[in-house]
């Protein structure tokens, strides 16, 4: 790390605060369900996800890959480039954040890579369009629709299943399942997630030469699992309140059901090496258990906000992207 230039190393340590703030914005994606259960405390269900966060970011590599050389093509990836792009997800995750809006931070740093690259090269044909929608697109339309269709599936046989099932009977047994379900959503969200950081500065360091292939080094690894940790145990009281309150009312069934789908969502988007949202995913995850129990559960208003959200999140983070990277080479 001796060779790492002052301009890298702002890159890196914004690289590491993106993360820091992607943990702490999707903390809700872990444990919203459980708080709002009642099944964990705040606190436990916080150290909980935390914990989980790092072992899962320290497992592959596969979506760092995507983010680091899938996208754009690396002989026009500068220094000034990953920091416009890192700067526009940065925003936008704290504008999210401020309005309780579960945003995707993954598509925060695409959306700002992109339109990064488009201001700095000034041209449309550098970015891997083939890969942007192998990669991002279809994941991104289809992970909500999974997460969804997974949440309703597990809810209705669980439904089958515990039909004549005394309430509180069922409310105890899940109170111990969904510790578990949380678990496995924690180390499914940093086994994807954290990637986006070690994506970014992976891309950096080859570009600047001290890298001469993309490889992730360790410390990278490490640094990235330990800042979205530390994020993670800040907490987003804001967007947990949103997703654990204000779409449905759960029980710890439901928090199961809604957990367990999302995880199994992400678990195979992280296999194929597909960056998508885990904010996405939980948050449809939870519609579908609330439209199996009862259709008009769904606050659907809360909803098409976060839908909504989904929508703009890599136009307006292209968008800032471009904006920033024109300010820094202008001033550079």
């Amino acid at each position: 790390m001796h060779n790492i230039s002052l301009n890298l190393l702002l890159i890196i340590i914004l690289a590491l605060t993106f993360d820091f703030i992607n943990g702490f914005h999707d903390t809700a994606n872990a444990i919203a369900t459980s708080v709002s259960t009642r099944v964990l405390t705040p606190r436990t269900a916080i150290f909980m996800s935390a914990v989980f966060n790092f072992f899962g970011a320290m497992i592959n590599t596969e979506v760092a890959k995507t983010i680091g050389h899938g996208i754009v093509s690396p002989r026009f990836v500068t220094q000034n480039l990953v920091l416009a792009a890192v700067i526009a997800a940065i925003v936008w995750d704290l504008i999210t954040w401020w309005w309780g809006i579960p945003s995707s931070s993954s598509h925060a740093i695409i959306g700002g890579l992109v339109g990064a690259a488009i201001a700095t090269t000034k041209s449309l044909v550098d970015i891997n369009w083939i890969g942007f929608v192998k990669k991002i697109v279809i994941p991104l339309i289809v992970s909500p629709i999974l997460g969804f269709v997974f949440g309703y599936l597990f809810m209705m046989i669980l439904y089958i299943l515990f039909a004549k099932a005394h309430p509180t009977i069922v409310n105890r047994y899940f109170s111990k399942l969904q510790i578990v379900s949380a678990m496995w959503m924690a180390y499914s969200h940093g086994s994807n997630d954290a990637q986006k950081s070690m994506g970014i500065i992976t891309m950096a360091l080859v570009g600047s030469g001290i890298l001469n292939e993309f490889v992730v080094p360790s410390w990278v690894k490490f640094a990235c699992a330990l800042a979205m940790a530390l994020g993670t145990s800040a907490g987003g009281w804001r967007i947990i309140k949103t997703m654990g309150i204000k779409i449905i009312k759960l029980a710890p069934i439901n928090g199961f059901a809604a957990e367990t789908g999302a995880a199994l969502t992400i678990q195979f988007a992280t296999h194929i090496g597909a960056p998508v949202s885990t904010t996405h995913v939980i948050s449809s995850s939870i519609m579908g258990v609330g439209a199996c129990k009862k259709f008009s559960a769904v606050r659907w208003g809360i909803a098409r906000n976060i839908v909504i959200a989904w929508v703009l999140t890599i136009p307006m983070c292209a968008i800032l992207g471009a904006i920033i990277s024109i300010l820094i080479n202008g001033i550079a």
